[in-house]
């Protein structure tokens, strides 16, 4: 039986005759993403998270493939970063818009500092372009109209203390000004149920998804389709910690840690947008 690599299965894509369409739903592509997901360089408490994150399921409902470019906001400590990296690496393009590089923040500062540092220990993120992307920031994340996909991960909560609605659509447009006519917007984010909106969610990490639709609507996006990949329906969104109460973070450390270790990762909205071909 032949094993297959990453590297043979970016080539079967290639020289597919489907390789170049708009979202390709290939065999190819899905072994691509799966090996990906199963590479070896990622990080053992990463992979320890995918039954809650789905990424091979995830990754496909965006239309992601190995030739697509692709700009992630936000990564953070680079969990998604192991996966595309890798998965991009041979025929596509990947943009990781991570804290700006001048920022006053201590935080901002430490956290892309470790994210350089693991970009540069490992060749395999050798082709990773970072840029920069914060609320406000003016900087691009990626050059105007060249980017198959953008995603953001569970970030929706944070940015919206920035500038509320307002704020929330100026990002956005960002967002819909590095896409390509036809591109997708993937968001995934802690899903506040519908009648717990009116009270004072801002501070629970959760995110309404009827405004996250409506406000990156008014950006100029067509909302698409959602999903219940990264559905938790044992997440009741209502913690003494907010979301943080859950796991990983476990932020009542050992009270009920038994009962929030059996809920699991929080309940999260999967939805995606595209930017319209013709405007």
């Amino acid at each position: 039986m032949k094993t297959l690599t990453l590297a043979t299965v970016l080539s079967a894509l290639l020289l597919s005759p489907l390789a170049s369409a708009s979202t390709p739903t290939t065999q190819a592509s899905a072994e691509a993403l799966q090996l990906a997901v199963d590479h070896p360089s990622r990080s053992p408490a990463n992979v320890a998270r995918d039954k809650y994150r789905n990424p091979v399921a995830t990754l496909q409902f965006f239309d992601v493939t190995p030739s697509s470019t692709v700009v992630e906001i936000a990564p953070g400590g680079g969990w998604y970063t192991e996966i595309l990296a890798p998965l991009l690496a041979a025929h596509g393009t990947y943009y990781a818009a991570h804290f700006p590089a001048d920022s006053s923040s201590d935080y901002y500062k430490r956290s892309r500092a470790a994210f350089v540092d693991k970009l540069a220990a490992n060749p395999v993120y050798n082709r990773v372009q970072l840029t920069e992307f914060a609320p406000g920031n003016s900087s691009a994340i990626a050059p105007a109209g060249s980017a198959d996909v953008v995603l953001t991960f569970r970030n929706l909560h944070n940015w919206y203390g920035n500038g509320g609605d307002e704020g929330m659509v100026a990002i956005f447009k960002d967002f819909y000004n590095a896409l390509k006519p036809g591109g997708v917007l993937g968001v995934v984010e802690h899903r506040l149920p519908a009648d717990k909106a009116s009270g004072d969610w801002q501070k629970t990490g959760y995110f309404p998804q009827a405004l996250a639709i409506k406000l990156a609507e008014q950006a100029g996006f067509v909302f698409e389709a959602e999903s219940d990949i990264n559905a938790n329906p044992k997440d009741t969104a209502d913690h003494p910690g907010g979301v943080w109460t859950l796991p990983p973070v476990l932020r009542l450390k050992e009270q009920d840690k038994e009962k929030y270790l059996a809920i699991g990762e929080s309940d999260r909205m999967t939805l995606k947008f595209r930017k319209p071909v013709s405007e």
